[in-house]
Formats: structure tokens, sequence, C-alpha cells
């Protein structure tokens, strides 16, 4: 023991020694081995200067960039789903320029970004329910589960072993009694106190289950940035769920701590149902390594339609057109008519759009880009979390100087303490701006959604910050609808009810402590 205590003495008297030396290399690691952001890249500088050595094992576990590792080599089967996207951009060139209602024009350019960059579909005949409480949800989820009749597809960021995931495995469990497939997808750090047992239980059922990014070491998680937080489930291809609802007692209102939980979640019944499908698959075939695409079943297909996608050839163009199929979009001729009849039958237009570190651009915080640049009226935000870039800053601040009403919406209570005061941090600037700002004061909001002139809405999994804009796994519904995002924005101006306007007067006048908490946690900013 003391010898083992003496070669230990020696070698933090070398560490020491040579640390001047130690924290060069590393930080040159830091520079030129990854391209990040000049202001990430600063951070962690000040880190490993004010915490030698540790920080630089902080660096590992927080900001390695695994994506150019072959943890996330890409997906090759969503590649080739991008093809109908393809043809589907071709015939939308111009067909909004010829519909009656021109206020659409706007939007044209979004909706061709969306299907350029990542092969999101507009789809056009969907209509949408929403949930803002969690029991509500957790009520109409039960009683859809219980109606399955070919599969249940659940994917949460965090799922928990308490009355709320206990209400729903009875139902898992005689489903799959009946013969419906149920597949259970978690997040390996949300999930993380799930106890085994239950996992085995549910297994045991027929249920599969599976785990992204698992712990290496037990319930030690080492990878803390690149975590799935989509939420979506999908039932028998007829009905999906995305938003912000996670299983757990809070998101019922019945956890204390946190009081009553304001949360935004869509129900869409419709082809973007099968986008959300094919999100969950390939989020599936990555953590499973099962190829849903091989059966045209889950898509809506017949067997004798079916053309399953099977290994991916670069030569094969037909197997792609399996969302042509799945979605039964129209024909390039046919697209403009379509637009008229979902516009004049009141059915809603939705493209189901995602991001991920394993994506090369940032395309749910490029829609919020694209949708605050052509504001004409108002911007309505709700998120729990307001860390944002430079370029969404600078979006915003651009409407509300223009004379846009940009209005924010945030808790006035903090889950996590550093997050909540540079979300205040930022808010400072937007009040500068003449944006107005307001803390949601009956629980906590979780809602995390954009409402741009009552005409177009973004809501889904994606807070406004830089986790979700580059770190995590995200999806957002796009919704191209007059009616859903008047919805949506009574639901935002009944909340304002329940809101303290925080002024521009009141936010200068508050106290030095604050204001160091502020400038601490935005100089942490980029690592939060």
């Amino acid at each position: 023991m003391e010898l083992i205590l003496t070669n230990a003495a020696s070698v933090w008297g070398w560490l020491m020694e040579h640390l001047l030396y130690i924290n060069l290399i590393l930080s040159i690691v830091i520079v030129f081995f990854q391209r990040r952001d000049p202001k990430a890249v600063w951070t962690w500088l000040l880190v490993l200067y004010f915490v030698p050595i540790f920080g630089f094992l902080l660096y590992l576990v927080l900001c390695q960039d695994y994506r150019k590792s072959k943890m996330f080599r890409i997906k090759e089967v969503e590649d080739r789903l991008w093809y109908s996207a393809r043809i589907q951009e071709e015939a939308l060139q111009g067909a909004v320029d010829r519909l009656e209602d021109s206020k659409w024009r706007d939007y044209e350019a979004l909706v061709v970004y969306n299907l350029e960059t990542s092969g999101a579909v507009l789809t056009m005949d969907n209509t949408v329910d929403i949930f803002t409480d969690g029991q509500d949800k957790f009520d109409d989820l039960k009683k859809e589960l219980a109606q399955a009749r070919q599969y249940i597809h659940i994917q949460y960021y965090i799922i928990k072993n308490d009355e709320l995931f206990q209400s729903i495995i009875p139902i898992l469990k005689k489903k799959a009694e009946e013969g419906v497939e149920v597949r259970v997808l978690y997040d390996g750090m949300g999930g993380r106190f799930m106890p085994e047992r239950v996992w085995r239980e549910l297994r045991e059922a027929g249920i599969r289950i599976g785990e992204f990014f698992p712990a290496i070491l037990g319930r030690l998680q080492l990878r803390i940035n690149y975590r799935n937080h989509r939420k979506i489930v999908v039932i028998d291809g007829k009905i999906g769920y995305v938003g912000g609802f996670n299983i757990g007692r809070e998101y019922i209102s019945k956890d204390p701590g946190f009081g009553y939980w304001r949360d935004t979640h869509l129900k869409i019944r419709g082809s973007a149902v099968y986008s959300l499908q094919i999100r969950f698959a390939l989020d599936w075939n990555y953590a499973v390594g099962e190829n849903l695409f091989k059966d045209g079943k889950y898509f809506g297909l017949t067997p004798a339609e079916e053309t399953p996608l099977g290994e991916p050839k670069e030569d094969d163009l037909q197997g792609p057109l399996i969302q042509n199929r799945l979605m039964e979009l129209p024909e390039p001729d046919q697209i403009e008519e379509a637009m008229k009849r979902a516009y004049e039958d009141r059915k809603v237009m939705i493209q189901i759009i995602a991001s991920g570190p394993d994506a090369s651009n940032r395309q749910i915080r490029n829609n919020y880009m694209q949708l605050f640049y052509h504001a004409h009226r108002h911007i309505y935000i709700q998120t729990p979390y307001f860390v944002p870039d430079d370029a969404v800053l600078s979006a915003l601040k651009f409407a509300a100087e223009s004379g846009v009403d940009v209005c924010l919406m945030i808790p006035c209570k903090p889950d996590h303490p550093f997050v909540y005061w540079a979300t205040y941090s930022y808010m400072g600037d937007l009040l500068a701006a003449g944006a107005r700002c307001y803390a949601y004061e009956n629980g906590f909001l979780h809602a995390k959604g954009v409402m741009v002139d009552g005409m177009v809405s973004c809501y889904g999994t994606a807070n406004m910050d830089i986790r979700s804009f580059e770190l995590n796994f995200e999806v957002n519904a796009t919704i191209f609808d007059e009616k859903v995002t008047e919805r949506l924005e009574a639901i935002f101006l009944e909340d304002l009810k329940h809101c303290r306007e925080i002024t521009r007067s009141a936010y200068d006048q508050r106290n030095l402590w604050i204001r160091v908490k502020e400038q601490c946690s935005r100089l942490l900013s980029p690592l939060l």
C-alpha cells in the first residue's frame, strides 16, 4: 500500500512539473484536430486553463466528435429515401406560385429546402390533434394502443419505472399476446434508471426492446452528448404521436417539484405518420440492427405492392420509390391539384423534419431561421431552454427590430440551473431588440415550438438551444396550415394569462448575483 501511494505521488509530481507542456499538447488537440465553432473552442481552452488535465477528460466525455468515427456511419437507407423527395421537389417548382391563395408563396422556399436537404416529403392529407396536458395525452395514447392490430412502435428519450409506465405495460403485454408486434426504443441516458428486470419482463412477454447508445459500464454513461431526444409513437401506420412528453410521473403533473407540467404533443393521422415511421425505423435499425424496411407492411404496402429496400446498392433507384407508394404521393403533373384539394378539404400539409449529429446540416434550426426571416406580423416561441447560436439570435433580433412582434415564453423555474441562467442572459438580448418575454408561472413549461403569422408552426422535440440544434437527435413537424397554427396560437395566448412579463426595466434591475450567474452560464453556453 505504501508503495502504491509512493508511486501515485511520484506520478502526480511529474504531472505538476510538466503541466504547462501537457496543457499545450491538449490545447493543440482541441484546436486543430476537430473542426468546431470558435466560441466553443475558446470555452474549452478556458476550461483547460482553469482545470488542467481534468478539463481535457471532461472534453472527452462531453464533446468528443463521435460523428467522425464509425459510430455515426451515415444511414444508407436514409440517403436512398431522398430519391422520392427529389421527384416531389421538381413537381413543386412553381406549383405554389400558381395557387390562387398566394400567401403560401413565402414558404415555398422552406418546403423545397426541406426536400432538398433532408428528403422531408410534403404530405397533404393529414389531421392533427393537440395535447397540452400529459394525463390527456397518455389517456388517448393508451386507448389507441389498446386498439392496435398490426404493430406498435414506441420511442422516448426518457422512460421511467413509475406509475405511468406501469399503466402502459399491461396494454403492451396484452397486444403482444394477441400477435401485435411491439417495439420499444429508449435512450441509454434517459432510461438509465430503469431496472433491467423490467426490460427482461417485457422481452419475456414477446416485446422487442432497443437501447440507443447504451452505457459502457453498468449505468455509467460516458456519452453525455449525441443523445436520442426523439419522442415518437406509431400505431399500425395510421396514428402517430410526436412532441415533448416523455414517460414519467412528472409529465402527468405528479411530481411536486415541478407542479403542473405544461407541454405540447401532436397526434397525427395521414401520410405524415409514415414519415414518423421512417424516422423510427432508421433509429431502430441503428440501435438494434433490424432493418424494418425489408417488410413493406410497416409502411402500408400489400405483398403485391411491396418492393423491399433490402441491402443498399449504389445503382438501385427502384427501392427508394417505396416512399412514393407508401405515402401515396401525387404524380408531378397532379401536385398542384393535390395542394388545392388539401387546402379546400381542410387537410393539413406537414413535413416531418429531423436533425442530429449524423447530419451535415442543422435542419430544425434552419427551419426556425427561415420562419423568422419570413415573418411579417408575429413570432411566438415556447421553449424550456433558450440558448440560441449567433445566427438564430440575429434572426430574432432582426425581426424584432423590423417591427415583427417577437414573443418568447420560458419557464419561471429551472430544471437545469446553468441552462436557466444562460436563457435569461440571451433573453436580455431580445428585450434590448424590442421583443416581449414572459415567464410561465403555472408549473413547468416544457413545450417546444414556433408559430409564425397564424400560417406556419413547427412543434416537436427540439428545444431552442445549441444542444438540440447540433448535439441531440431531434424530430419536429413543420405544419403549413392556418387552422392548426391558429389553434396553437390560441393556446399560446391562453398561456400568457399564467405568465409574468419580464420587461426591459425589470430585467435591468436584476441584482449583481443574478448578473454573475447569467454571465458565467453564458460563457459555458457552447457546452450546455
